[in-house]
């Protein structure tokens, strides 16, 4: 993954870890985006509703709660910080379709997303979201 993929056109100025957590979840909404319609796309699922019903699997605050808690005991102490950090931010928001436990959870899992794109660690960022890809693709096939 080129740098110019992912839409780094400028330097942050920032470090990420002083990006506010809600700013790094912003952020990794959109890379996490990407990764699950490239993912949707790569199956071969090519009709545009479908695609849009899939990918909900994937994107919903109760799926992302669900990988978040499938994978936090596989994390670094700084990937687990930057989970908290953007777990407990407050947002102001008020989810329609989710606990607020689950749309905190999925906030964090996001900031982690962010987090790993904004500071370039492009292979722990494939690494994360392969294992994501899996976990969510696991959880629908048991149903």
């Amino acid at each position: 993954m080129s740098a110019l993929l992912l839409g780094m056109t400028s330097n942050l100025l920032k470090a990420p870890r002083e990006i506010n957590p809600l700013l790094l979840a912003y952020m990794g909404d959109a890379i996490y985006e990407i990764y699950v319609r490239h993912h949707l796309l790569a199956k071969g699922i090519v009709r545009p509703h479908e695609l849009q019903r899939e990918a909900t699997r994937f994107v919903s605050a109760v799926a992302q709660a669900k990988v978040y808690r499938a994978i936090e005991d596989q994390l670094t102490e700084d990937e687990m910080d930057i989970l908290r950090r953007g777990r407990n931010a407050k947002s102001g928001n008020v989810p329609k379709h989710a606990s607020v436990a689950d749309y905190r959870h999925s906030t964090g899992l996001e900031a982690l997303v962010g987090y790993l794109y904004c500071s370039k660690q492009e292979t722990r960022l494939q690494e994360l979201m392969r294992q994501i890809l899996e976990i969510v693709e696991k959880e629908y096939s048991e149903r």
